[in-house]
């Protein structure tokens, strides 16, 4: 068991605490604890926090129901901050947004990689933005119906490009396939997180039936 002595709490007993998402690796937010937030955030495996601003403890999600729960806590190389690892019933933000860190700064030369999670960033802004010139805004512009209209095409695409054994095209076809699903999705108000929880789900029940066909 970790001595939590051996950390290094500031003047005001908090310790800066980093949140990131254990499936993606994106920082959620920045907040502190204290010692006794820290001990129930390991006895009740969920993070809990010291609000500078109240002055109190807060366990992230009692209100809100966006409860994060922790994966790992680690400390830094001078016991001075920690990372906690967590996967997140919902938002880490109490804006509404899936991190706290939005707000571009700086952007150097080398451009993000292509995430799940950039693309959907992507096609949200086009929804509330509506660029011209877009073809994701002419589809949201259009609705729900053109939309699934559009899913169902690329569908058929997929096993026509499957059945043809084409594997570049089926890549292809799978790619637009999955772009207007996501489509799909943030019209729905459908996020990458609620896809990936359910899965999630799925794989756990899965497992549990194959354990029961081997016994």
């Amino acid at each position: 068991m970790f001595d939590i002595e051996k950390l290094k709490f500031d003047e005001k007993g908090l310790i800066p605490a980093i949140v990131t998402d254990a499936d993606t690796g994106k920082v959620l937010t920045l907040a502190y604890m204290n010692k006794e937030s820290l001990q129930i955030s390991m006895e009740k495996g969920l993070t809990c926090f010291f609000s500078r601003s109240r002055q109190e403890l807060w366990l992230k999600g009692e209100t809100s129901g966006n409860y994060q729960h922790i994966v790992s806590i680690t400390a830094d190389c001078d016991y001075d901050a920690l990372n906690v690892v967590v996967r997140k019933d919902g938002p880490a933000c109490h804006t509404g947004t899936d991190s706290c860190f939005t707000n571009a700064v700086f952007e150097g030369q080398e451009p993000e990689g292509f995430s799940m999670e950039s693309l959907y960033a992507l096609l949200k802004g086009r929804k509330e933005n509506l660029p011209e010139g877009s073809y994701t805004t002419y589809l949201f512009q259009k609705g729900m119906d053109k939309i699934l209209k559009k899913v169902g095409e690329e569908c058929t695409e997929v096993i026509i490009g499957a059945c043809k054994n084409d594997r570049a095209e089926a890549v292809y076809e799978i790619a637009d396939l999955a772009y207007h699903v996501m489509v799909l999705m943030v019209e729905m108000g459908i996020s990458v997180d609620d896809i990936r929880n359910e899965l999630a789900s799925r794989h756990v029940i899965d497992h549990k039936v194959k354990q029961e066909k081997m016994v």
